[in-house]
């Protein structure tokens, strides 16, 4: 299933696997995700069940930690998923965070602030990358879920959150991102590219963003 040799691009191939089971049980009914908490555990589960299928010789296993404190750079946070990969005294850290966004909160009303969403995703790529670049991590993927269509293909983009861009087919360049959301003042550094390349299954969206080779 998955023929990469090493194995640090066997544990990156094999989170996408999982992913993709992921979209594909959330959108057929057979999981149910009414927030990030959820999202997280059932990914989190279906990615225990399949990493070992890469571990291909006796000095390989991988092990994969919730809500792992981290260093960004400036103060220490906790990461979604941490899969940490090992290859006799080779270690290999991939930092995993997870946004979702359902339009009918968990409480049964209807949820509001999108800006704040579109603007959290892009903060996520700014973490995974301090993470990265602070030695916390050697990798960093971002995963997202949705039920509402105006994220993926919106009517207009007159309002100041799709600074934050996370449309079908965006690529989100390099750059300082500062357009206040919510009255608060943001800092987002994005030093790689990424492509919002959504797929729908039944009714939800989702996308794996990592950074364009």
């Amino acid at each position: 299933m998955v023929k990469c040799k090493h194995i640090n691009e066997r544990a990156v191939e094999i989170i996408k696997f999982a992913w993709d089971s992921f979209c594909k049980k959330v959108g057929g009914g057979a999981i149910q995700v009414n927030k990030e908490a959820s999202m997280q555990l059932h990914f989190a589960h279906i990615l225990q069940q399949v990493m070992p299928l890469i571990t291909y010789h006796k000095d390989e296993y991988i092990e994969i930690d919730l809500e792992t404190a981290i260093f960004d750079g400036e103060k220490t946070r906790e990461v979604d998923i941490m899969m940490t990969v090992f290859k006799g005294e080779y270690k290999f850290r991939i930092a995993i965070e997870l946004k979702c966004y359902r339009e009918i909160a968990a409480s049964g009303g209807k949820r509001g602030a999108t800006d704040i969403f579109m603007k959290d995703v892009y903060q996520d790529l700014d973490l995974i990358e301090k993470y990265c670049n602070g030695n916390e991590a050697d990798y960093g993927i971002v995963l997202v879920m949705t039920d509402l269509k105006n994220f993926i293909n919106p009517k207009s983009k007159d309002a100041k959150c799709w600074d934050y861009d996370i449309s079908n087919g965006t690529i989100v360049q390099p750059g300082h991102y500062t357009t206040p959301i919510g009255g608060k003042e943001i800092d987002i550094r994005i030093n790689n590219q990424y492509e919002f390349n959504w797929k729908e299954e039944g009714m939800f969206y989702f996308v794996l963003l990592e950074r364009m080779r």
